[in-house]
């Protein structure tokens, strides 16, 4: 039998709560700009003709995902977890029957707005076949410190700083994440698939991909939005 062509598909985590955000509400929704941040985000998917569909994770209660999402703009599954990594494999069990093992699945921080459909480009194109799969990351420029009782420096050769989406094939990253079992550990897709002895292909993302984490970030992310 034939087989076909792998589809590429977008996996959103958004169940968390942004503590560090201090906001009455979860911060994938706070405004950014005109839109709420999760709704930048979903843009850039549907924008992207290389995505053939794209899910959103929330929890089960949930009381915003409805008014961001534009009807048949995307799935919402609302079989969030108490971390992302649970979060992302409740979604991959959901999907059973639905993806081929050989579908890619980029999964994508809900708090990065700045994501646009050339980078999407960029990863798909970049990772091509490589049998294991890749990330958007940004190699390191600034010297870096290792603090304590004792301040070093560390070598940044070779040193990158993870951004998503991260793409890998479904069936791995399903086996990757069912062999995970510290949460605390797996911090992000990536570093599941690296425990199975596996080494992700980087590829240089874009600063205008920053993970929104404080309230400072916000107004960053609106100046990137904002640009030409």
């Amino acid at each position: 039998m034939k087989q076909t062509a792998p589809r590429y598909i977008a996996l959103i985590p958004a169940a968390g709560v942004g503590a560090r955000m201090a906001s009455n509400s979860p911060k994938q929704y706070l405004p950014i700009g005109a839109k709420p941040m999760l709704r930048h985000t979903l843009d850039a998917f549907v924008s992207s003709p290389l995505i053939a569909h794209t899910y959103v994770v929330v929890s089960a209660h949930d009381a915003y995902i409805d008014a961001i999402v534009p009807s048949g703009a995307a799935t919402v599954l609302r079989c969030g977890g108490a971390s992302r990594m649970e979060s992302v494999r409740n979604a991959l069990r959901a999907l059973e029957g639905e993806l081929h093992e050989h579908d890619w699945v980029l999964v994508h921080d809900a708090a990065r707005p700045g994501l646009n459909a050339a980078l999407i480009g960029k990863l798909i194109d970049a990772v091509g076949d490589d049998p294991v799969g890749g990330l958007l990351a940004l190699p390191v420029v600034d010297t870096v410190k290792r603090g304590g009782a004792h301040v070093s420096t560390v070598a940044r050769d070779g040193l990158w700083l993870a951004q998503t989406p991260q793409m890998f094939r479904y069936k791995l990253l399903c086996d990757a994440l069912a062999a995970a079992t510290d949460a605390k550990v797996i911090t992000d897709d990536a570093s599941a698939v690296e425990a199975l002895g596996l080494s992700p292909k980087l590829v240089e993302g874009h600063p205008c991909n920053l993970k929104v984490t404080l309230p400072a970030d916000i107004r960053i992310a609106e100046m990137y939005l904002a640009a030409p």
